[in-house]
């Protein structure tokens, strides 16, 4: 039986501290990714986003598994978050403002016809609404500050309004990219003063 790797173990961009901002090299890989809009609180195409994700996620691990012979463990839901006024994230949480795109990593050496076929095998039985919007692409970030965040969600504008307005100033960069969470927790079993969430902004030097 082959031992199964957990990816937030092995992976360097998975490695960050509360109150510690850290700058980190991020290199391209590859997401399974859907596209949504709104407060994921309350818009049913969040819910569906993670009900399309989630099957074709497992499949190909079950796939990786049988065809490869390499097991892993389903990496931690993440998410890139936009919004025409950046102060939706720091001060107002607007969350009706927010566009995102939710994402699970693909191990590197899984390629797309396994994909392809984990897709098909959902599709076979009992479809998810939004199984056709799940797509691989390639995110490369590259320069990035990112910290842990442990508390609500809620909570996270005083910490990106440092990040934003403190910290990054400080080092002579400036935001270049979309804002990007990292879910250690699941919120459906950990209490929300518990919850660790990776905090990342990519970033250029001026």
């Amino acid at each position: 039986m082959t031992d199964k790797i957990d990816l937030t173990k092995t992976l360097d961009s998975y490695r960050a501290k509360r109150g510690e901002f850290r700058i980190v090299e991020i290199p391209a890989r590859r997401y399974l990714m859907i596209d949504g809009h709104g407060d994921p609180n309350t818009s049913p195409a969040y819910a569906e986003a993670l009900a399309a994700l989630y099957p074709v996620a497992y499949k190909l691990k079950f796939a990786s598994k049988r065809t490869l012979d390499r097991d892993y463990v389903v990496p931690p839901l993440e998410g890139l978050w936009t919004a025409e006024d950046l102060d939706a994230f720091t001060t107002a949480r607007d969350k009706s403002q927010w566009d995102w795109t939710m994402m699970l990593l693909v191990p590197d050496w899984i390629e797309a016809d396994l994909v392809d076929g984990a897709i098909a095998q959902v599709a076979a039985k009992s479809p998810p609404a939004r199984l056709t919007d799940v797509r691989l692409e390639s995110l490369d970030e590259g320069c990035c500050v990112q910290t842990l965040h442990v508390g609500s969600f809620d909570d996270e504008g005083p910490v990106l309004d440092r990040m934003h307005h403190e910290f990054i100033p400080s080092q002579g960069l400036r935001m270049s990219g979309t804002h990007h969470e990292i879910y250690l927790s699941d919120p459906r079993r950990t209490a929300p003063e518990r919850l660790r969430t990776i905090l990342r902004q990519p970033v250029m030097r001026d």
